[in-house]
């Protein structure tokens, strides 16, 4: 197998010597497998009725000059090492399927109108034992059944019918596995990371057998598991393993199935243990101890997935791209669909969006329809974060954002750190200094209500990407290691689908690890460590808000790329946010910003406020004055505690 080039290159095989099953000999034509099968057939009945085979033998030799080619048994019995008695009992059981005649020749010279053992070991050259054992690739293989299995000698002998196709040339599938499995897409191109990875899989392939592929994207691992398969001249199908039969004995018995079906139909198996059980994987390993077909096992490396590490087989790890060649990638695809993009809209998106594989021509295709490229990947998928979070369209922009000028320069330098990940990290070097995450963690600090939340959906509306808003409620979890769990799923989701991470009230989860006093705080400071390890990987942007900064572990406010303090408004910075909370469409009367902003409110409250009063006015003549914002201002007040000033001078004062 060879990969050459860079950026986009793709795999390609050189033919070198394969295990029995793995292969790219062309298969024949099917008019040409039926006469060849037919005629050698016609050697074996020859055999069966005692007459003289050497005329159907010289047909036969002619038929295989001018076909050039492999006829389907001796495929079949070079891939499951058939010996030459086991092929022409394996040809003469299947007659009557064949050739209508053979039943009746089958009832003359052997007693019943299906071949049995008894009339192949008497009949058939180069007879031997081991051929009747279910050890033998017969039977093995389910090549053939026994319609009775306590009569070994006399049972008739029964085809299966995947092979009566395979013989007669009919491109088919093993029924129940083809109705299990799905075909997988062959990616068109590779970038240079991911041809290695698969050249690695190929080679261990070949020379131990089945190879676990592990990474954190599902659709890119499948993507190189089928790649891999191709590369042999194999077609890749994927099978979950949670729909293979349960059970040690059952399982090795649909693997044998699968081998088969390697043989017959030049179909690689790719099994999907994501969604498995515990009990499903260890019975797979102990089944692809023996197994001979090439099988890649696919599975997630994010903690409290399926344990890989315990089948025992070649593990080869799926690294994610660096935003170089998902920009290489992602140009190729582009230019293969002939979409013209300029290189800086291509530079953005690969610095924001960590495509899965396939997903870059699906892109290309949909910005070849007058999508945006943006857009398209912002699509490429949403990432499906379940429960964990909810995904928001962020409106918000930066005019409605009240802040001091530092805060704002902060902000505006948090967002261009996502715009120009490419140049910096990448094309000026920056990425060759660190091992450390490509991406940006920042600190949002302040009182409840000064505008946290809300710059962070600025920041996801000027980067058009989408704000994850995590419930952190659900992401801890009351059982030991399921919080390690939610997070490596959260944090992956968001750095496919480019999203920005937003943890509300960050310090209920990044908080000052304990004392160790029993196993729960010693775990608890293990996630607190594994949350710090992540935020350092994690390839997108997160944001955690707190209103506690000095409840927070300093260990992890080290790692912050940058941390913004919110202050609490004063009159000056409340007078504009009353203004900015009124829209321009609502109607009014003799409303004053300057009145309203003598009661202590935060912006938060101040937004709060205004709708209130819109309500009110809506139903009370539709116009809004100072009175509807007045109660609005005071039900606010009194949600704390407070009282609103008596003569729009003195500030509010606290109930005691």
């Amino acid at each position: 197998m060879t990969a050459a080039g860079s950026g986009a290159d793709t795999v390609t095989d050189t033919g070198e010597d394969r295990k029995p099953g793995v292969g790219s000999e062309r298969a024949p034509d099917a008019e040409v497998r039926r006469e060849l099968t037919v005629a050698e057939l016609a050697v074996v009945r020859a055999r069966l009725r005692g007459s003289d085979p050497a005329p159907a033998e010289s047909a036969l030799a002619s038929l295989r000059r001018h076909a050039d080619q492999p006829s389907p048994l001796d495929a079949l019995a070079a891939g499951l090492g058939l010996s030459d008695f086991e092929g022409a009992t394996l040809l003469l059981a299947c007659g009557p399927d064949l050739v209508g005649e053979v039943a009746r020749e089958l009832v003359e010279h052997g007693g019943a109108p299906r071949l049995t053992f008894a009339t192949a070991l008497e009949k058939l050259p180069g007879a031997h034992w081991d051929a009747l054992t279910h050890r033998g690739p017969l039977r093995r293989w389910q090549l053939v059944r026994l319609a009775e299995p306590t009569a070994v000698l006399t049972s008739p002998l029964v085809p299966d019918e995947r092979v009566v196709h395979h013989l007669v040339g009919v491109d088919t599938l093993d029924e129940q596995l083809e109705l299990a499995s799905q075909q997988l897409d062959v990616p068109a191109r590779l970038p240079w990371t991911y041809a290695e990875v698969v050249g690695d899989v190929v080679s261990r392939w070949r020379a131990t057998g089945p190879v676990v592929l592990r990474g954190t994207q599902p659709r890119t691992t499948c993507a190189l598991a089928a790649a891999a398969c191709a590369a042999v001249g194999l077609r890749p199908r994927v099978l979950g393993v949670s729909a293979l039969a349960e059970g040690a004995g059952e399982l090795t018995s649909t693997l044998q199935r699968l081998v088969r079906e390697t043989v017959l139909g030049r179909v690689a198996w790719v099994l999907d243990v994501e969604e498995a059980p515990a009990r499903s994987v260890a019975d797979l390993g102990r089944a692809l101890a023996g197994a001979e077909a090439p099988i890649l096992v696919v599975g997630s490396s994010r903690p409290g997935s399926a344990p890989l590490d315990a089948l025992g087989l070649a593990v080869v790890e799926v690294p994610r791209l660096g935003v170089g060649e998902r920009r290489t990638t992602l140009a190729a695809a582009l230019e293969g669909a002939g979409v013209p993009v300029t290189d800086d809209e291509v530079d953005a998106a690969a610095g924001a969006f960590d495509l899965a594989l396939p997903d870059a021509d699906a892109v290309a295709a949909e910005v070849g329809t007058g999508v945006d490229l943006w857009e398209a990947c912002r699509r490429r998928p949403r990432a499906d974060v379940g429960a964990l979070a909810r995904v928001r369209t962020a409106r918000a922009v930066w005019d409605e954002l009240v802040l001091p000028e530092r805060q704002l320069e902060q902000l505006r330098a948090l967002a261009a750190t996502v715009r120009q990940r490419a140049r910096v990290l990448d094309d000026w070097g920056f990425a060759d200094r660190s091992d450390r995450g490509r991406g940006t963690t920042a600190l949002f600090a302040g009182d409840s209500g000064t505008g946290k939340t809300f710059a962070a959906e600025v920041i996801a509306h000027d980067l058009a990407l989408d704000l994850v808003h995590v419930d952190l409620s659900q992401v801890v979890d009351k059982y030991l290691g399921e919080t390690e769990k939610r997070l490596a799923r959260l944090f992956d989701a968001a750095e496919d689908g480019g999203m920005v991470l937003l943890f509300d009230e960050a310090d209920a989860l990044f908080g000052k690890r304990s004392e160790v006093k029993d196993s729960h705080d010693r775990y608890a400071n293990v996630e607190v460590g594994y949350l710090l390890q992540r935020l350092e990987a994690f390839g997108g942007l997160a944001i955690l808000t707190t209103n506690a900064r000095s409840a927070l572990d300093p260990a992890f406010t080290r790692r912050l790329a940058m941390i913004v303090d919110f202050p609490y408004p004063d009159r000056a910075v409340r007078e504009r946010m009353w203004d900015l909370s009124l829209p321009q469409p609502m109607p009014r009367a003799d409303v004053s910003p300057a009145r309203l902003a003598d009661a202590d409110l935060s912006g938060g409250a101040i937004a709060a406020a205004a709708l209130q009063a819109a309500y009110l006015a809506a139903a009370d003549g539709g116009v809004v004055t100072m009175d509807h914002l007045e109660r609005a201002v005071r039900w606010e007040l009194a949600k704390t505690g407070r009282v609103a000033p008596l003569d729009g001078t003195r500030q509010a004062r606290t109930v005691r």
